[in-house]
């Protein structure tokens, strides 16, 4: 990658698919060059079609779950001369079923992948960005970070945790001119689903807000520097705004009714 581009250089993980592709899209149409990161091949067809939008694009085929990974990617980064302007971590797994009967491979890695490699990529992001005095980072939450998560246990905790982890940062950095917001997509047309063994419930059944959509609304919140967006249908924002309210026990038997294996022919 030329080290002379003028253009702003953004990071997005979880690129090759989904929400991710979608935002590393919309930073390609906006002016940007990137470096992409994902751990499926897909991530070199998703160069491609970035590199056709006029980015300069730099992929990485890597595995974020282990710590080797996130070291690797860190060092593909740097190794561009370019200091980072914009970073989306938003790569992440889920696990839908009963926690007993899951197994305890996946849920580890969904911790490693949604809140490790956040907290250890982000470790590197800020202080750079700190060291500078400018730069904006989009973690990637979700809607289900404000409820308990039946059938998806460990999935929404993770995302709790995500969500308070990108408030926390933000507050800590108010005065460094490095912003921090919080991306919070509800049910979203993705492979998630499939993934998360979750087609046969009924929110992996219903309707579902398009990827770019919700990648839009987050890069425009980002760039306008908000502490967080409720992104896709006005249902979510109406579900965030609930659960302000609504008691944890309440909030957990609602998402049961929706996350519960067989519950999309109920």
């Amino acid at each position: 990658m030329p080290t002379n581009s003028q253009r702003p250089l953004a990071l997005v993980t979880g690129a090759s698919k989904g929400i991710g592709y979608e935002l590393a899209r919309v930073f390609a149409e906006r002016g940007h060059d990137l470096v992409i990161a994902a751990e499926d091949g897909g991530i070199v067809e998703a160069k491609q079609a970035f590199e056709a939008l006029g980015a300069t694009v730099t992929s990485v085929q890597v595995d974020l779950t282990r710590s080797e990974g996130v070291e690797e990617l860190v060092r593909r980064v740097r190794g561009v001369g370019r200091p980072l302007d914009c970073a989306a971590l938003n790569a992440g797994v889920g696990v839908g079923g009963p926690f007993h009967e899951t197994e305890l491979r996946k849920n580890l890695e969904v911790v490693d992948l949604n809140c490790r490699s956040v907290v250890h990529l982000a470790h590197y992001v800020v202080r750079d960005m700190v060291a500078r005095g400018e730069g904006r980072i989009l973690i990637t939450s979700s809607i289900a970070s404000t409820m308990p998560g039946p059938f998806e246990a460990v999935y929404a905790a993770s995302k709790a945790f995500d969500q308070s982890f990108a408030q926390a940062l933000r507050n800590e950095l108010k005065d460094t001119g490095v912003t921090v917001t919080s991306l919070m997509p509800g049910p979203t047309e993705t492979d998630f689903f499939r993934r998360a063994g979750l087609e046969d419930t009924k929110v992996g059944a219903g309707k579902k807000d398009d990827a770019g959509l919700v990648a839009k609304q987050g890069y425009d919140a980002l760039m306008a520097g908000e502490d967080h967006v409720v992104a896709g249908s006005l249902k979510n924002k109406v579900q965030a705004a609930a659960a302000k309210v609504i008691p944890e026990k309440v909030k957990a038997a609602i998402h049961r009714s929706k996350a519960e294996p067989g519950s999309a022919d109920k």
